[in-house]
């Protein structure tokens, strides 16, 4: 935490403008390029449907 004070102190010193923005949220809810499938998870597995995929909507 003291980097970041450190850093937004040499910028306001500086006269620089600081931009944030938040990462996660980016990566979490990003759209996909193309058509993804994944399996089952093991435990997850639902019985008598043990062949189905699942097909991702968002970014994981």
């Amino acid at each position: 935490m003291e980097s970041v004070r450190l850093l937004l102190a040499v910028a306001a010193h500086a006269g620089w403008s600081v931009h944030h923005m938040d990462v996660k949220s980016a990566f979490l809810n990003g759209e996909l390029a193309e058509e993804v499938y994944v399996q089952q998870p093991p435990g997850f597995v639902i019985d008598g449907q043990e062949h189905k995929v699942y097909r991702l909507r968002k970014a994981l």
